[in-house]
């Protein structure tokens, strides 16, 4: 399971063509012998429909001309997990496919064990050691990171100035942060801090932890959420939901003040200071915002970060090919390259941070992109936060899914998610329910990690 004796992966570095021992796919252009290998993806689109991923698989068969990739749309992208398990059954699972939730393709059997492949490819050294060890599941790899994101807050730079505020930077304080959303509110005026709270339980415990992951997790002891850190965190959010500092906790009265229909409306007409999002913002902020903006992540300096990844099947019969391929689409140099040049020649944003601490595909990356924060979060991207969603066993569950038998408002039955909302929204007190709750996140982590085992 993913760091569960807590052991980094080893990494041998020998010196091959490309990626794949001898076999014909690691060499330049290829053998002789046609192989054609199927990819599915959530992310393909429409048949017909052209975007960056299906430039990038056109891209590949023309500098591997004896590899033919076939896209598999038969997956239903709404529905991605049963899709696989219906392939699965049917024999029919895609040779490259992204994963949702790899525990769940382990405990599956649907995921080929790619130690043989990563150890003998220098390009997966390459791969940030957090980033890598997040798919380490007793001492094995069994997906390819595939897509880099990072999360945290966004911040408008010109309504800081208009009051002569102190603007959040990259590595500002737990004080700085509630400062700046509390100087910049002014419902009355239509402007609000932050776009919204409910993250801040999440990151929280990270910040004034190093050991804390995201959402207490820590891979040696499980969740930790009856801690003061936890708790602590949940009353920050409560105090700025209910002080009236964060847009979508505002009634539907203090909403008609403000220019949009949503927070998102809102956000890139100038009116909320910090608004928590992803990196794959940026080509809709490059478009759209008229305001000046940069990225400042979570208090602290800690990057957050989320994968994607890609699953080879187990049933593959061109495992060499396959990887090949996922090395192509995801971390490998020459592919990252390739991906900045056909987003260029299309005037688009990469739509994706490199997976690959390579400094020529950096260098690259971050000439054609002027957002100052996302570089200085990348600096320490080997201390990052893993948003543990697709790595870690029985998340789900431990986040949002499981019910805790406790009656709130209308829910006889509240799952954790709707306690810890209302604990956030001032409902109840999470220290009343903190040890009951840490209990039952911990035994679904349990129970999904023996299913990997």
């Amino acid at each position: 399971m993913k760091k569960f004796l807590l052991m980094p992966v080893g990494i041998m570095l020998i010196t091959l063509a490309a990626c794949g021992g001898n076999d014909s796919a690691t060499e330049e252009n290829g053998g002789d012998d046609q192989v054609t290998i199927t990819y599915a993806s959530w992310g393909i689109g429409q048949d017909g429909e052209e975007n960056l991923d299906t430039l990038m698989i056109d891209a590949f068969m023309e500098e591997y001309p004896h590899i033919k990739v076939d896209i598999d749309r038969s997956l239903d992208p709404a529905d991605w997990n049963s899709s696989l398990a219906s392939a699965a059954s049917a024999s029919t699972m895609p040779d490259v496919f992204t994963i949702a939730e790899v525990p769940l393709g382990l405990s599956n059997n649907w995921l080929l064990d790619l130690n043989g492949l990563t150890e003998a490819d220098e390009e997966f050294g390459e791969i940030p050691e957090a980033i890598r060890l997040a798919v380490n599941y007793n001492d094995s790899i069994y997906a390819v990171p595939s897509g880099t994101q990072m999360l945290g807050y966004f911040v408008n730079k010109d309504l800081f100035n208009q009051g002569n505020l102190t603007i959040p930077k990259y590595g500002y304080s737990l004080d700085e942060f509630s400062t700046a959303i509390r100087e910049t509110s002014d419902v009355q005026q239509g402007v609000s801090g932050i776009n919204q709270i409910f993250s801040i339980p999440d990151w929280y415990p990270s910040v004034v932890d190093e050991t804390a992951g995201w959402y207490t997790f820590n891979d040696a002891t499980g969740y930790d959420l009856a801690s003061s850190n936890f708790i602590n965190g949940v009353q920050l959010a409560s105090d700025l939901a209910n002080g009236n500092y964060a847009y979508d906790s505002l009634d539907d009265a203090q909403k008609e003040r403000f220019a949009g229909d949503n927070a998102e409306e809102v956000w890139l007409n100038g009116d909320i200071a910090l608004k928590w999002d992803g990196t794959w913002s940026l080509e809709g902020l490059n478009n759209d915002a008229e305001f000046d903006w940069d990225f400042v992540g979570i208090p602290g300096g800690r990057p957050v970060v989320t994968n994607d990844y890609l699953g080879i099947s187990s049933s593959t019969e061109h495992e060499d090919e396959a990887y090949l391929f996922s090395k192509w689409m995801a971390f490998g140099k020459e592919g990252f390259l390739k991906r900045i040049e056909l987003a260029d020649e299309a005037g688009i944003v990469v739509n994706k941070l490199p997976v690959t601490a390579d400094q020529d595909v950096l260098d690259q990356f971050f000439a054609n992109i002027d957002v100052p924060g996302i570089e200085q979060a990348y600096e320490g991207i080997e201390n990052a936060v893993i948003e543990p969603m697709k790595t870690v066993p029985g998340y789900v569950d431990s986040r949002w899914e499981a019910p805790t038998g406790i009656s709130i408002g209308d829910e006889g039955n509240a799952t954790i998610a709707a306690l810890i909302d209302a604990a956030v929204r001032g409902d109840i007190k999470i220290e009343d329910y903190a040890v009951q709750l840490n209990e039952l996140a911990n035994s679904r982590y349990e129970e999904s990690k023996e299913a990997i085992e």
